[in-house]
Formats: structure tokens, sequence, C-alpha cells
């Protein structure tokens, strides 16, 4: 008898899906079962893999098969997980048999959400809640999973983090799981989502939890690590996006660096080298004279260096770009400067934008997927693909948001590297995000580490890339500006030191930010620009080390605004 279908199948001589019986091969065989006749098969089924060319008798029988027997009342093919998802959800079960615990962390574009629809799958008799961070991720896995297999799970309730937080303790019973998965897991590390996820689990101790993410340390958030915190660090599979990239897993990149707030033609150029002299006139007499002659070194450089038309131009070929930006305003500003920045690419380019409370997202983003044109097609979008949400079809990524967050980073990188279009996928760091915590250079570092470990463990045939293109437009310019960052790092440590002494005083370092000193110094402007720096909004040197210096000085990252309201909304 030929191995076509689902463990749980009667005709594999398996369990039946609640699990009290068991029924032996040759009751069946009076059934048709597909095999030769069909040209390829999926995984241990029947159905072929996106072919159409014919229904047989034998195929409407197995459809009749397994909708008795799993539950499923329509026609599908069983999930045929990829072998790095296959080897994961294998460690999955056999963590889940000893912990009721597993977590698998694969980067952005693997295939997560496989490996827990195949669980589904797998346990059709199960009661299933999902959290996630937002509808729009859950619900384009649905129509990810639909589209390949057609299949469609009735055994999940959908939760959002957000939803959850708002259930009381007797609507969180009435939910009545047996398993749960943990979408984007890192998530539920937010203080105001923590508590609901955590009474959950507390309230279902005998639940069998699955956490996916591509990023579990909250980096910004003491470093916390939600794989220890929610699953007592039983990782069932961990993969870094450098391994993904040298095992063929993820294709190799190209990423090109430039800096749009230093580009000629636009303008920034004059802005940003005012905005220096203006820093370093307020800095110390010690600081200013190494200032200024690097100044000059960096504006001597940035005369020879090509603009970011030219870095388009050079690099850019007609097809569709995601372009990642800070805020709305940011994204309005950026889709003024089409005009100049592409049209060495096109002089027509199709330009669409779209932003988390948009009432037309959805629209705008259908319209952008269905444009076949042969133009430059351009989305610009704020907090709407940075997770969890695949977007296919697109030939690359234009970073125009800077961010210290290495979430964010594998983000926003990781959907032009998941869009499998096929080719080499393009990433143009305009914003130097080429030297923060988390970089292109990291990733390199882990391809590096993975490529030696099977190496020496004579594994070599497993490596499909080893090395990737990196080209840097502005390479002398970046270097220039890190020594006039540090030379001017100087008067940051004294700034620090007043904010500290704000802070002895006032317990906290809430101000306007036209506050100054006794002494005439503005901590009230340098306290709002550390805060635009943390959130994107500034470009600057604010690693790891000044925000937990920063916190431990009651430093509140929201702008003054944003806190007022949060605080009034807790009195509310």
């Amino acid at each position: 008898m030929s191995a076509i279908c689902s463990t749980r199948c009667p005709c594999r001589g398996g369990k039946s899906s609640a699990g009290s019986r068991r029924w032996g091969s040759a009751v069946w065989q009076g059934w048709m079962h597909i095999s030769d006749e069909m040209p390829m098969t999926v995984g241990g089924c029947s159905y072929a893999r996106r072919s159409r060319q014919y229904i047989s008798v034998a195929r409407r029988k197995r459809w009749r098969h397994c909708r008795r027997y799993t539950g499923y009342s329509h026609k599908y093919v069983m999930i045929e997980l990829f072998e790095h998802n296959k080897t994961a959800y294998e460690a999955v079960l056999e963590l889940l048999e000893d912990t009721n615990r597993a977590c698998v962390i694969h980067p952005t574009g693997t295939g997560k959400s496989f490996i827990a629809f195949k669980w589904i799958e797998d346990n059709p008799d199960a009661r299933f809640v999902w959290l996630s961070p937002s509808e729009n991720i859950f619900n384009t896995q649905l129509e990810n999973l639909k589209r390949v297999t057609g299949f469609e799970p009735k055994n999940i309730t959908f939760l959002t983090y957000a939803r959850l937080m708002h259930m009381s303790e007797e609507e969180i019973k009435a939910l009545a799981p047996t398993h749960a998965v943990l979408d984007e897991y890192h998530r539920a590390g937010a203080e105001r989502w923590e508590g609901n996820v955590r009474l959950l689990l507390k309230t279902f101790p005998d639940m069998q939890v699955l956490g996916l993410s591509a990023t579990p340390i909250r980096y910004l958030d003491n470093q916390r690590d939600m794989a220890d915190e929610l699953f007592d660090n039983c990782i069932a599979d961990s993969m870094t996006l450098g391994e993904a990239i040298a095992r063929g897993i993820l294709p190799a990149p190209k990423y090109v660096v430039s800096l749009y707030t230093l580009d000629k033609e636009s303008g920034n150029y004059d802005d940003a080298l005012k905005i220096y002299r203006n820093r370093i006139r307020k800095s110390s007499a010690a600081v200013r004279a190494q200032a200024e002659e690097c100044l000059e070194k960096l504006r001597r450089a940035l005369e020879k260096s090509i603009g970011l038309d030219k870095v388009f131009s050079k690099h850019l070929k007609k097809g569709k770009y995601l372009a990642f930006c800070a805020n709305v305003e940011h994204m309005c500003e950026m889709v003024e400067k089409v005009p100049l920045w592409f049209r060495g690419v096109d002089a027509e380019p199709s330009v669409y934008s779209v932003w988390a409370d948009s009432p037309t997202a959805q629209q705008d983003y259908k319209a952008f997927m269905a444009d076949d044109s042969d133009h430059l097609r351009l989305l610009f979008c704020v907090n709407m693909f940075n997770e969890g949400i695949h977007v296919a079809d697109v030939d690359g990524v234009i970073l125009f948001r800077p961010t210290i967050s290495p979430i964010i980073y594998k983000q926003q990188i990781g959907r032009a590297l998941s869009a499998m279009k096929g080719g080499v996928p393009l990433i143009i760091d305009a914003v130097n995000n080429f030297e923060n915590l988390y970089s292109i250079s990291s990733v390199q570092a882990e391809m590096a580490e993975i490529i030696n470990f099977y190496r020496n463990n004579r594994r070599e045939d497993e490596v499909i890339v080893d090395s990737f293109e990196i080209v840097d437009e502005v390479r002398e310019c970046r270097e220039l500006i890190n020594r006039l960052e540090e030379t001017l790092s100087l008067s940051w440590e004294s700034m620090y030191d007043c904010a500290k002494a704000y802070y002895q005083v006032h317990g906290n370092l809430e101000m306007s930010t036209k506050y100054k000193t006794e002494d005439g110094i503005p901590l009230g402007n340098w306290i709002f620009t550390q805060r635009a720096v943390y959130n994107g909004d500034y470009t600057g040197i604010l690693d790891a080390g000044r925000i937990e210096r920063l916190n431990a000085i009651g430093m509140n990252w929201s702008y003054v605004r944003d806190a007022a309201w949060e605080k009034g909304l807790k009195h509310a």
C-alpha cells in the first residue's frame, strides 16, 4: 500500500484523530489510493504539488476518506514542511512531550507559521488559541496557507495581544484551550500585554504552548530574553539570519549603503553641515578645534560624493520596492523627493503609501500588489510591514527609517529576503543603519560563524552561499561622520552629567524642550534629541550602553506630549 496519507489516516494503520482506536490497513483495501498514476506527491499525501491536471476517481475517494477522518470538509493539500521547518517541527513535538513548552527562533521569511499550522493540522480535535500582534499578520498567514495548500483550519480562536489584554479572568477561562500559539512572542513582553499573557498560561498549566519569533531578545527593554521568560529556554530550533542565507534558505542580498541626510541635490547636504556647525559652536573649547577640522574634511568629501539620485539610477531597476519611513510626516517628505531621486530610473514611477492608521491602507496595498506595469513601483510605508506580514514579489527595500532596534532592522531587510521573486534582492540603506547594534555586518559575522562550524564538522555541502555583495557609496563620509560624532561625544558626557544632576533634584527628566540650566546649558533640547534618536526620528549615536545609563536616571522615551496622554489615560 502506498504511503500517501497523514500519520493519523486509518489507511496508514495509525490512530484515529481521537487516539482511541486503531485500524488495520486491510479494512481499507477497497480504496483506490493514488500513487504512480499521479505525477507528483506532496509529503506523505496523494495530492499533486501545484498540479491540477485532472481529478481521478481515486482522488475523489481520497478526499472523502480524509474528510471523514480528519474533520476538514474541503479539498486541500496536506502540509509538507521544508526540510529546515520539518526538523524544527520534530524538535517541537519532542519538547512538548516533556515540557508543554517549545519555541522556534527562525528569521523572517523562512515559513515559521507553517510549523504552527502543521501542528494544528495534526491535532484537529484540539482547541487552539492563536495570539498575534495584529489581525493583519494572522489574516495574511491564513491567506498564504490557503493559497499554498487550500487548508482552512476551523479549530482556532484568534486573539491579538491587545484584545487579550482587555479580557477578564472569566473570559480567559471560557476560552478553554488545549493548545496555544504565541506568534511574535517577543511582543508578549510589552508592559501592557504581558499581564494577561501570563494569566492565560497560569490558568491553563497543562496547555501545550508553541512560540514563534525571529527576535526573542527585547534589546531596548533591558535585553529581556522572552524565550527564557515564557518558555524556560525550551528552544526547539534556532537559526540566525546569516545561517539562513548561508544555507540557501533565504537569498543573499545586494546591500548598498548611502545617506539621504547628506544628499547634495535635495539640500540635505547643507542642512546636515549646518546642524554640525551649531553643535560644534555649543561644544567646549577643547573639543571645538578638533571638530571643526573634521567637519571641513567631511565637507570636502561630500563635495566629491555622488548624490542619492545617482545611487538609485546606478543600482535600481524598474520593479517593486518597499520604502520604510519613520512616521507619516517623514513619509510625506520622502514622497516629495521621488521626482528628484528616482528620475534616472523612471520619469513616471508609480507611488503608493500606506500607514497603520490609514483608512485606505488595505486598498492602497492591494493596488500596489496588483500593479504589474513596467514602471518603477514604490510603496512607502510606516509601521505596516516590519513584522509578520509577507509581501510577495518585491525586488527590494529602501531603508529611509533610522533605527537602533535590531528587531525592526531584521524585520525590514527580511521583507526583501522573503519576497521569493527570484534573483538577487536589493537593500538600499539610506540612513546608515549599517553601523547599528545589529546590522548587515552582523549578518556577515553570523554567516562566517555557521560556515566555519559546517567546515569543522565536514558538512561543507550544506553551505550554499558564503558571501554577498556590499557596496558602500559613502564610506569616506561615514568614517568622517563617525570621527566627528566621537569628538562631539565628549559633550554628550557633559550633557549626561547635567541630566543626572537634574534627576537627583527632580526625580525625573520631564522638562520642556526650551529648558536650560542655570548655566544656560540647553538640557531640554538635549533630552528631546535623545528621545528623537531612540524613536528613529533623528540620526545619531545612541548605543545600548547610553540607553541603559539614561534609563537609570528615569528617562521616559515617549515624547512629553505622548507621555502626558498616557498618564492621563491611566487616571481615566
